[in-house]
């Protein structure tokens, strides 16, 4: 595969790679990487796992990872849960592999996310964990799940320094307002899909620079895997799914992707300079 590549978005520690993030994670990170996914990026979803996201994260040459609470752990979250993230973030600042805060945000796809009661409390933990994210200057991974316009309304409330809209799926309207606020979209598997209309026609009419590639793995297998696991390893086919898609060289999709990934990770882009596993 042309060039290099990076997951900006897999759940690498999912009980699919191994319980607790075992061999086998590690085995797939390495073959990603030999087939030149540089970087991936493991956001973790809940503080239950925030020491396996880290430990795995740093056993692994191309791993870096991201810590908050998913919209889906919401339900059983407390308090005490948004403390234990401010007080791992500010443990974690003076650690290379930690760039972001996520994956955050909020979902009104799951039924039992879209009481009125849950909505407050989705709406409760997105906001206090903008504000971990602005108070440490810190870009977010952002879920985004049938809830674009409330997810921007927050973001223009509690202004944080950018991130990435993971796995967007949302309107050309919503994908500029997102962008006018300094994020990234993400894109993976799912435009891999012919009847993916919507978010075939956005990545092939967005502009290049507002794109980053993603897995999500285990979930949201591209079409030639569908329905089994996803994985990191896939990465550089979906890519060359996204060039064919905008009739580019894969080379030039792979660079300016890549690019786009470090832009609105500088952490990341940092670790990358001094420690590129291509180099090593």
């Amino acid at each position: 595969m042309p060039g290099m590549w990076i997951d900006s978005h897999c759940h690498l520690d999912a009980c699919e790679f191994g319980a607790d993030g075992g061999l086998a994670a590690e085995q797939v990170a390495q073959r990603a990487a030999q087939l030149g996914v540089d970087w991936i990026v493991i956001p973790a979803v809940a503080p239950a796992n925030f020491a396996t996201v880290v430990a795995l994260a740093h056993r692994q040459i191309n791993c870096a990872y991201a810590l908050g609470i998913h919209p889906i752990f919401v339900p059983q979250a407390q308090q005490a849960d948004l403390d234990a993230l401010r007080r791992s973030v500010a443990a974690a600042m003076d650690d290379p592999r930690f760039v972001a805060i996520g994956e955050i945000g909020l979902d009104f796809f799951v039924p039992e996310l879209k009481t009125a009661a849950m909505t407050e409390k989705q709406t409760y933990f997105y906001r206090e964990q903008l504000k971990i994210a602005r108070d440490f200057g810190l870009p977010v991974l952002l879920h985004v799940r049938r809830a674009q316009d409330l997810i921007l309304k927050q973001l223009r409330a509690i202004v944080v320094p950018g991130g990435i809209a993971h796995a967007f799926n949302g309107s050309l309207q919503q994908a500029q307002a997102f962008i006018a606020l300094g994020f990234k979209l993400g894109f993976g598997g799912a435009m891999t899909f012919p009847r993916a209309l919507q978010i075939r026609r956005l990545a092939a009419a967005l502009p290049l620079d507002a794109i980053v590639l993603e897995t999500d793995a285990p979930d949201i297998s591209p079409v030639w895997l569908h329905p089994a696991r996803n994985s990191p390893e896939q990465l550089p086919r979906i890519g060359l799914h996204l060039a064919d898609l905008r009739a580019q060289a894969a080379g030039d999709v792979a660079r300016i992707t890549c690019a786009n990934v470090k832009a609105v990770l500088p952490r990341l882009a940092a670790l990358a300079a001094g420690d590129s596993p291509n180099a090593l």
